[in-house]
């Protein structure tokens, strides 16, 4: 199905970049990315003239050292970020161009986030944090309902739904991230350090979520050291001072 934001971006006309993505079957495409931070007197470059090319349905892993800019990356590809120059392709749709509202409805229904540290609404209770992208998206109440509740359980939770925030431990709050994070179930999921500061146990059990995404289709990035999560990647991509200084391709489904 063609998504709506195609003919509304003007800037979208480079066929050839269209009939790579649809002839790849790449979900994501960035090409000579560069983003730039200014800290006092001085430039920062975190995306160094970066170009990605990332099939649908494969798990992605992004690590290297503190400071690298794997952050700023899943940004830009997430489109919680533009980049100063370059183009991001997602789901068929150059994002890099497009206005903050179109990008905002865009993110809502085609990338779910987790984040290190959770970023829940800590006046909402643990299904309402899960039900707030589907209230944005319009999805009806009864659905609302129904899908918040087996999201809970999915992750272990059902017991849990009524809890805010502060109530859960670190472990339980990031499972509620990933239940939101799949609440509208988007193609992608973007990740940075899931597992950061979790006990093994628990690293354990959210390694499980995100292969069940695998097995799902779900087109899977994540920032991270953790070994459990690197054993289910495609794709293994380590980046230093803005660039990719090495890449490997773990089994026969990463791409070429």
């Amino acid at each position: 199905m063609e998504n709506e934001f195609i003919e509304k971006d003007p800037d979208i006309e480079d066929t050839a970049v269209i009939k790579e993505i649809k002839e790849g079957n790449f979900l994501i495409l960035a090409i000579n990315l560069v983003k730039d931070y200014e800290i006092g007197d001085f430039i920062v470059r975190a995306v160094d003239d970066l170009s990605l090319r990332i099939k649908e349905s494969t798990f992605v892993i992004i690590k290297g050292p503190s400071g690298a800019g794997k952050t700023t990356l899943l940004n830009l590809i997430g489109g919680l970020d533009t980049p100063n120059k370059g183009s991001i392709y997602s789901s068929g749709v150059k994002i890099s161009n497009l206005q903050e509202e179109s990008l905002a409805t865009f993110r809502l229904i085609n990338t779910g986030f987790i984040f290190q540290n959770y970023n829940l609404i800590s006046t909402l209770t643990a299904e309402e944090n899960i039900i707030f992208p589907m209230r944005l998206a319009g999805m009806r109440l009864e659905e609302q309902r129904e899908r918040g509740l087996n999201l809970l359980k999915k992750v272990g939770l059902g017991d849990r739904r009524e809890h805010l925030p502060f109530q859960l431990s670190a472990g339980e709050q990031q499972r509620v991230a990933i239940a939101r994070a799949l609440a509208n179930d988007p193609p992608t999921i973007i990740a940075d350090e899931p597992t950061a500061n979790l006990d093994k146990k628990t690293s354990l059990f959210i390694r499980d979520l995100f292969s069940d995404m695998k097995r799902e289709g779900k087109t899977i990035i994540i920032a991270t050291h953790d070994d459990y999560l690197i054993e289910l990647a495609n794709r293994v991509i380590t980046f230093e001072d803005g660039k990719i200084v090495n890449e490997q391709l773990v089994n026969s489904q990463a791409e070429n």
